[in-house]
């Protein structure tokens, strides 16, 4: 059956990946981004793989005011709606120590922004009895690090947000996956020293893709990380402070 999926944050390369996988199986999509001629680049894109309705759409988390008119435009789709949450910011944790403004915006990207749509758009899934939503963490999440505690503190909260909206849709027929990527090859972590086991975004669209189908509750990709991050949460906080992982 083929399903309408918007897609929050279409720029990062995750999500290019998956429309490109979504468009050839041949599902409807609305790309939402600040970029817009990014994002009509990529509807162009899906639109060509077969995708019969490939839409750019403005999204910008730091705008709650202008979620309304998306929302209304998605309950005219007919049948199954989805949404993948891509959207976040992670600026260097030395420039939010210098600067505390930065909290702001991040926790607004990574955290309440999407959760302020998802909760708009919850009674769709509900009336309709179906719909999942895939929301896209981080294991930075799973504990706070030394270098990007803040970005950690926002994604965290996401996952809660997440875990309590599945309990919720659950009861209706819908669905939450909660994704949590390790190192991935995008623009956000360009540059940044340190990084190994670092996946292609190709790899995260299959894993997360087949979440959906297996109505997976919580994900990490590639899976290794669920034991990287089971050891990493077992040290205990005396030792975990003195450490720079």
């Amino acid at each position: 059956m083929k399903e309408t999926w918007i897609i929050l944050g279409a720029t990062s390369s995750m999500a290019r990946a998956l429309a490109r996988t979504l468009a050839e199986q041949g599902h409807s999509l609305f790309l939402a981004g600040r970029d817009m001629d990014d994002i009509a680049r990529i509807a162009a894109d899906c639109t060509a793989r077969g995708a019969p309705l490939a839409q750019a759409v403005k999204f910008d988390a730091r705008k709650p005011a202008t979620f309304t008119p998306l929302i209304e435009t998605l309950a005219q789709q007919e049948g199954t709606l989805n949404a993948a949450v891509f959207v976040g910011s992670m600026p260097e944790q030395e420039a939010i120590d210098a600067d505390p403004a930065l909290i702001d915006g991040t926790i607004m990207d990574s955290f309440t922004g999407p959760a302020r749509f998802l909760q708009m758009l919850a009674p769709l899934i509900e009336e309709r009895g179906s719909g999942t939503i895939v929301g896209v963490g981080s294991v930075a999440g799973d504990r706070g690090r030394v270098g990007n505690y803040v970005y950690g503190a926002a994604k965290a909260g996401f996952h809660t947000y997440l875990s309590g909206l599945r309990n919720r849709l659950t009861r209706a027929g819908g669905h939450v996956v909660t994704v949590k990527p390790g190192f991935v090859d995008t623009a956000m972590t360009w540059g940044i020293e340190g990084m190994f086991l670092v996946a292609p975004p190709e790899k995260v669209a299959a894993d997360i893709l087949r979440a959906v189908k297996k109505r997976r509750n919580v994900i990490y990709t590639p899976f290794f990380w669920r034991y990287i991050m089971l050891i990493i949460r077992s040290i205990p906080e005396p030792i975990f402070k003195k450490l720079s992982i």
